[in-house]
Parts: C-alpha cells; structure tokens; sequence
C-alpha cells in the first residue's frame, strides 16, 4: 500500500534583525514605512505600491515586524532575494526622528517547507492577529460565541489557503486544512482606528515558517507567527 504524497512546496525566507535597536511591537508600520521609502526605487515588493501609486494586491513578500522589541524583516520567495541584496546597505534605521545606527544585523536565508503535514503543529501568534475585515466584522458581532469561534476558524483556514494560492500551492481535492483556534479578543490601532484583534494559537495539520505572517496588515507586522515551542513571551500590540 502506497502513502499519499501531501501537497508541500519549499520558498526561501529571508530574516534580516537588529538586536541592538529595540522598538515597540506598534513601530512596525514605521519600519515599513522607513524602508519602503529608502529603497522605493528598487521594487514594489517593499512597499506593496507600484509607480503609478496603485496597491499591489496579493500576499506581501516583504513583512516588517517586531518581534520580542527586535526590528524584523521577512522577505519570501522574490521578498528573499530582494532583502538578501539590500541587506549590506542598510546603515541606520530612522523612526520618528530618532537615527539608530545598525552597529549589528543578522541575516538568515533558508529554504522553508510550507504545505499539508502528516502531524499537527502548534503556532502562536507572536503579534496580534488581525483576523477580520469590514465585510465580515458586523456579521461576527451578530454571532454567538460559539458561532464566532466558528467563524474565526473558517477565516484562519480561508488565510492559509490564500498562502498557499499566492506561492502557487494547489491543494488535491481530498485534501483538507484542519485547525483547531484557541483565541482570546483584543483591540489595536490600525491606521488611526480601533481595530478589533485577537491573541492565542492554533493547531494545524499544515507546516508554517515561523515570523510568517497571517490576516490583515501582515506588511505591519500583525499576525505574526511562532512555533509554540519558540515563543515565550506573551502576544503584546
């Protein structure tokens, strides 16, 4: 008897950190908005714009996040090389006015196995995970609390599978993604609004990289994820 092959693929993912600049997990945007600008020129992937100031829709290849108060930087598939290149260039970061000099970065380039999996991994959401939309929001509020697990679990599997289609992942017919959310509300800012969030985990049949990014405002570094047992600190905003 023959075991099925499961749908996986492998992308590079590149990590570049400063561990000697600390920020605040809010600050995310402002590096995305700090590198977007510095290097506008060399691609849209930085800044998910295109010369002609349309958005670019479809999943960031480059994220911006921090992690732990460490600026990050995750770039996969084109977003790897893209930040691989770049990665010598960077001097200093500027947030808010305030130049901090990079005496140290570190990058880290792999190959990362993304798919279905035989087993159930653990993640966390190492930033908080900014599940819902305006077309979904008023209906999770109509809901029950049950019905809004429900609901939060379909969105999650819904995000993977847009994942997956972005890097050209196509599941077999049989194949399903199975989750099991373990989430807690919360409320963050996002672009000058009271935006609705959530932290806690999940357990999934499907292999993630860790410091991917899942829902909205993966650019800004919400939704970021963590295998369980890497992450000891608590989701912070």
């Amino acid at each position: 008897m023959t075991t099925a092959i499961l749908s996986q693929t492998r992308i590079p993912i590149t990590t570049i950190t400063f561990p000697e600049v600390a920020l605040k997990t809010r600050d995310a945007h402002k590096l995305r908005g700090y590198f977007g600008e510095l290097f506008r020129d060399h691609s849209p992937l930085l800044h998910n714009h295109y010369e002609d100031g349309s958005f670019r829709y479809a999943y960031p290849q480059v994220q911006y996040k921090v992690l732990n108060k460490i600026p990050t930087l995750v770039g996969l598939n084109e977003g790897a090389s893209l930040l691989a290149q770049l990665f010598l260039t960077m001097r200093h970061l500027d947030i808010d006015g305030t130049a901090y000099p990079i005496l140290s970065k570190h990058i880290r380039h792999e190959q990362a196995t993304i798919g279905l999996s035989e087993d159930l991994h653990q993640y966390r959401f190492q930033t908080l995970w900014m599940a819902l939309n305006q077309a979904n929001y008023q209906d999770y509020r109509r809901r029950e609390p049950a019905e809004q697990q429900a609901q939060l679990k379909r969105v999650l599997i819904n995000q993977i599978l847009n994942v997956f289609k972005d890097i050209g992942l196509w599941l077999q017919p049989q194949e399903r993604v199975l989750v099991s959310l373990n989430v807690e509300e919360r409320t963050t800012q996002f672009k000058n609004q009271t935006m609705i969030a959530f932290t806690g985990s999940f357990t999934t049949n499907v292999l993630l990289p860790d410091g991917l990014g899942l829902g909205k405002g993966v650019a800004r570094g919400f939704g970021a994820l963590s295998t369980s047992e890497r992450t000891n600190e608590r989701t912070s905003e």
